[in-house]
């Protein structure tokens, strides 16, 4: 039986983090993950859409991060286990057992860095709209390039619809955006950019219609709480609308809520030997940021080396000082 120091659950950016933290440590360390690879909702669901809030980066697209965080790994022997879905937690005297949909992982420590848990992107409930997923009606961009030239509308009225409105501009041929309210709910810095932007803003509209051939080529657009409607040309549309998740957790033997496990300080769970970082981690003042999981990271490992064996440090030395000792 292969026994690991600290299993982490979770490859997101937080989780790689910890990892890499891990490493410095000089901890045995592995990662577990449902998706074919590092990076997680970055890689998965907005790798070309450009993150502000890290340290040092004035933008970064989310891709490039998570190749960064990945380039960063390699400086250790990690043990990657991805395609595997965590199904839950055994506790024994000295030792969990994090069970898969595939086997069992031992490990003296685990950080679970599960983000919002599964998601699964909200759809337009609207006739037609299945026929035309991937014929173009989009829920994911992995590609800015395959919009060029094109005629694009975004659905949606959050950060990410914009985000993506503004770096669609440049690329596609005209660009709209759909919003079934006046006002959206994206950044100040972002809206100011869109108000001056030559994307075209269509609001208050619903998306009532969807048509074309063997591929999306129009739209029909109804003012909210009003029987006037126009038409839209388009060539593709991305629906973003958000997405729902699915963390369920009443397996797994830890105190947790809709929102996520709460943990102490020292970003431990209910559970001895199980700690937090990322999105679902909680406690009071909690902000959502990655910035905010990768303070989180390294705490969740200190604390876990503690435990594991109390002569280990939980305070930090300088990443300098903990190379030196490598």
């Amino acid at each position: 039986m292969d026994i690991y120091d600290i299993t982490i659950v979770g490859a997101g950016p937080a989780g790689m983090f910890a990892a890499f933290y891990a490493g410095m440590r000089n901890a045995k360390t592995k990662i577990i993950d449902t998706l074919p690879k590092l990076g997680g909702q970055l890689t998965t669901l907005y790798p070309e859409k450009y993150i502000y809030d890290i340290p040092g980066f004035p933008k970064i697209k989310a891709d490039e991060l998570a190749q960064n965080l990945e380039k960063q790994l390699t400086m250790f022997n990690h043990r990657y286990c991805l395609e595997e879905e965590v199904i839950k937690l055994n506790y024994h005297e000295d030792l969990i057992e994090v069970v898969t949909n595939q086997r069992s992982h031992y490990s003296k420590a685990v950080i679970l860095a599960l983000g919002n848990g599964s998601f699964q992107p909200r759809k337009l409930r609207i006739e037609q709209a299945e026929t035309f997923e991937n014929k173009g009606i989009d829920y994911f961009i992995s590609d800015l390039m395959k919009y060029a030239g094109k005629k694009v509308a975004i659905a949606g009225g959050g950060d990410s619809a914009v985000d993506w409105a503004l770096m669609l501009e440049s690329i596609a041929k005209e660009v709209s955006i759909i919003h079934r309210r006046n006002q959206f709910r994206a950044h100040e810095h972002s809206l100011e950019r869109l108000k001056n932007s030559s994307v075209q803003i269509l609001t208050p509209y619903i998306i009532k219609e969807v048509a074309g051939e063997n591929h999306l080529d129009s739209l029909r657009l109804q003012v909210a709480k009003s029987d006037e409607t126009v038409d839209l040309a388009v060539d593709y549309l991305v629906v973003n609308y958000g997405f729902s998740t699915n963390l369920d957790l009443k397996d797994w033997q830890i105190n947790s809520n809709r929102r996520g496990i709460p943990v102490n300080s020292d970003m431990k769970s209910s559970r001895e030997g199980v700690y937090c970082c990322g999105d679902i981690t909680q406690y009071d003042g909690k902000v959502d940021l990655i910035a905010t999981g990768f303070g989180e990271a390294p705490t969740a490992v200190n604390n876990a080396l503690h435990y594991i064996d109390p002569k280990n440090r939980t305070q930090p030395m300088h990443s300098s000082s903990l190379f030196q000792q490598r």
